[in-house]
């Protein structure tokens, strides 16, 4: 039998050595090739995507993952030839994968340029090596996310920036102000564009010049203000005006400067906004006092405090104590815990809180004690998992009456031998299973497991 005899409904089930020798072979028929396109084998669908017959539906659906080989088919001159608009009917992410090809021709960017789909189009627009007149050509292009890409790239004459500055669509003149090369006087048209999104973009420039700060500091859009008021290189007056504006957004954004003044830190303890007061909690220098305080304050601030990783030992017993179980589950998960926060939350309602706690490798032997002797079972099964767990503990865990726990103390490694003759004759399987996993079982005992009622639990002994 011939390889284009073959089913292409079979062909998938082929071992992989003879799918490749199929997939190689220059008698592969159309079908064949369509049959091998599934295989699961990457070599086979690889060959595919080289072979002359593959048909260009199948080549469309491959260039996504081979753009390569199928660049290197020899029979594409010929199928281009017949389809000059070829690459319209493949999907888009196998033409973008195509334009990312090393060393795609320039007639995959010329169709690339006429392909319907924006990201096609999008995708083209951000290579570095277009020629001028492909960039125009997108420059003016109806999408709005072509244009806003083109207005991206690194390299632009300045009669396309100009031109893309006025724009009809926001995002694309957002593009424009971000861009080093902006001439000022386009600059100072953006100042005062239509859009706070654009004039937010001009006011986060390095280079902002002072009077285009100046005339921005008299913006009424909250999120142009709070932009501006990030910076540092502003007038003083105009940065105290904008640390106190009505709007909270731009008095959490003042202090979010590189440097503010000690006056701003006390006043933004006493704002009527919790998000202003968890600014200020963020900042790297807020005092260890304002900390323990605002540790105590509403939960936007406690979470805006538990970000910190400096915080004084105070406030982390505060938040050990919030209401919130994620952020108490935080602080029982977070290093370097002093015995008083472990002790507040050994105490914990929520058994989720003392479970996390329990396996911490620095628990004292006295607190996983406590834990072990804790009401909940799975407190007390993750005291049997946890390393430092104690001979004397997982002794009492070995005898613990819920079978769970005593599964996990059966495999902890520290487990004495004088529980596991106890251990062998527990009524749960699955207590014995887990003794019988055991490495340090005397001969005696493993030879009793493999003869244990239950199946599982003989194999593993005899494993």
């Amino acid at each position: 039998m011939t390889f284009s005899d073959l089913d292409p409904r079979t062909l998938t089930i082929l071992g992989v050595e003879g799918a490749l020798e199929a997939a190689a072979s220059p008698r592969a028929t159309a079908d064949t090739l369509s049959g091998l396109s599934a295989h699961p084998d990457s070599r086979v669908r690889a060959l595919v995507a080289r072979h002359p017959n593959t048909p260009t539906e199948i080549l469309g659906a491959l260039a996504a993952a081979y753009p390569a080989d199928v660049l290197a088919n020899p029979g594409l001159p010929l199928m281009r030839l017949a389809r000059p608009n070829l690459l319209t009917s493949f999907p888009a992410d196998s033409v973008i994968a195509l334009l990312n090809a090393e060393g795609s021709p320039a007639w995959v960017l010329d169709a690339a340029l006429r392909h319907e789909d924006y990201a096609v189009r999008t995708a083209l627009a951000g290579r570095a090596d277009l020629s001028e007149a492909r960039v125009a050509a997108l420059a003016a292009d109806a999408g709005w996310q072509i244009r806003e890409a083109v207005a991206r790239r690194e390299t632009l004459p300045e009669p396309l920036v100009r031109q893309l500055a006025a724009d009809d669509d926001y995002d694309v003149r957002k593009a424009v102000a971000a861009r080093a090369d902006l001439p000022g006087d386009a600059l100072r048209e953006l100042v005062t564009d239509s859009h706070g999104l654009v004039r937010a973009g001009v006011a986060r420039r390095l280079d902002l010049p002072l009077d285009c700060a100046l005339t921005l500091g008299t913006d009424g859009d909250p999120d142009v203000l709070a932009t501006l008021a990030r910076r540092v290189d502003l007038p003083r007056s105009v940065r105290e005006w904008l640390a106190t504006s009505e709007h909270a957004v731009v008095r959490a954004a003042a202090l979010q400067g590189w440097t503010v003044p000690a006056a701003w830190l006390e006043r933004a303890e006493l704002d009527a906004d919790p998000d202003v007061r968890a600014a200020l909690a963020r900042r790297p220098d807020t005092p260890p006092a304002t900390l323990i305080r605002l540790a105590a304050e509403t939960e936007t601030v406690r979470r805006a405090v538990l970000e910190r990783n400096d915080l004084p030992d105070e406030a982390v017993l505060t938040l050990a104590r919030a209401p919130e179980q994620d952020i108490r589950l935080h602080v029982a998960s977070a290093e370097h815990l002093s015995p008083a926060v472990l002790d507040a939350l050994i105490g914990d309602p929520d058994p989720n809180v003392r479970t996390v706690l329990a396996v911490r490798p620095d628990l004292s032997g006295d607190l996983l004690s406590r834990l072990a002797a804790d009401p909940n079972p799975e407190v007390r099964r993750a005291v049997a998992y946890a390393p430092a767990t104690n001979a004397d503990i997982l002794t009492r865990l070995a005898g613990d009456p819920n079978a769970g726990v005593r599964r996990a103390a059966a495999h902890h490694p520290h487990l004495p031998d004088s529980t596991h003759d106890t251990l062998a004759s527990d009524p749960d399987d699955g207590v014995r299973l887990a003794l019988a996993g055991r490495t340090d079982l005397s001969p005696t005992l493993r030879e009793r497991l493999r003869t244990d009622p239950d199946a599982s639990v003989r194999a593993e002994a005899s494993a």
